[in-house]
């Protein structure tokens, strides 16, 4: 059975951020969880202290990195949780977000939170999703 999405918006102005209000999947045969993906090396170091915009795309490099280890790709999240440690800063750096989805065709149903901190102090963004393929 092939998955089928729909977007679900009673308003539109999210469409125009990028987002969809909710996402209704139907006939899936998978379900990937992801983990809270930071800007990680390989190896478990914290990468680009005090630079949020080089901490996005990592984070989303190694969400990435999740997806397409179990055959996903970013077109599959239907759901994105951000966490930042700035909320400011991150809205002044959310086009390196919205410009990587958008060119995956992913608009995810999508929450940020503004938190106190993350695992590691350097860490200022915090990526998690669920995929459906």
């Amino acid at each position: 059975m092939a998955v089928e999405r729909t977007a679900v918006n009673p308003w539109t102005w999210s469409v125009d951020l990028g987002y969809n209000q909710g996402e209704l999947v139907s006939g899936h045969t998978r379900t990937l969880y992801v983990a809270g993906q930071t800007a990680m090396s390989g190896d478990g170091k914290p990468l680009h202290d005090g630079d949020l915009a080089a901490q996005v795309a990592s984070s989303l490099d190694n969400l990435e990195a999740v997806l397409g280890e179990a055959g996903m790709s970013l077109r599959d999240l239907v759901r994105l949780t951000v966490y930042t440690t700035d909320v400011d800063l991150l809205f002044r750096h959310y086009g390196v977000l919205a410009s990587r989805l958008g060119a995956a065709g992913a608009a995810p149903a999508t929450t940020m939170l503004g938190v106190t901190r993350l695992a590691l102090p350097s860490l200022m963004v915090e990526l998690e999703g669920t995929a459906v393929a």
